[in-house]
């Protein structure tokens, strides 16, 4: 899996907002833009993705902008994913025995292998909220794994 330029970005601005610890005052998309350095006419697009699923509020006029829809702790990175990128898959297959997914050879063993690993993703995602990610950056906390790093 690569995680899109949309779903890094949607991240940043989130954990930028979760940062703030404050869901009552709104942060203008340019003060967003200038701390996350994204580019803001972008960023504008996102937001309003992330608005439409829930994960942010809007509040318009003088002093408005986005705030956090839920509590840090309530918003997973898999959340983030899925609301800019859909569904977090390893691939678009289809499903092991259904539909004729498997009437070449191999095809259905791999299937289910790619679904697994779309699941072992959106659980790995799923491990890690913005409350946690906030301590991370303010040096509280480690971040968590759900499995060991280490590569052979």
């Amino acid at each position: 899996m690569r995680v899109s330029t949309r779903g890094d970005y949607a991240s940043r601005a989130l954990l930028s907002l979760a940062l703030r610890d404050n869901r009552s005052t709104p942060v203008s998309v340019r003060d967003l833009a200038e701390r996350t350095g994204l580019p803001q006419p972008y960023l504008e697009q996102i937001l309003l993705t992330l608005k439409s699923v829930g994960l942010v509020q809007s509040k318009r006029g003088v002093g408005g902008g986005y705030v956090l829809a839920r509590s840090a702790e309530s918003i997973t990175l898999a959340d983030v994913v899925a609301a800019v990128d859909g569904p977090i898959v390893a691939g678009d297959f289809g499903e092991p025995h259904a539909d004729g997914a498997c009437d070449h050879e191999g095809q259905c063993v791999l299937r289910a292998v790619w679904g697994d690993v779309g699941a072992h993703m959106r659980e790995h995602l799923a491990s890690f909220t913005l409350a946690d990610m906030v301590d991370q950056a303010r040096g509280n906390a480690p971040l968590r794994r759900t499995h060991s790093a280490a590569m052979p």
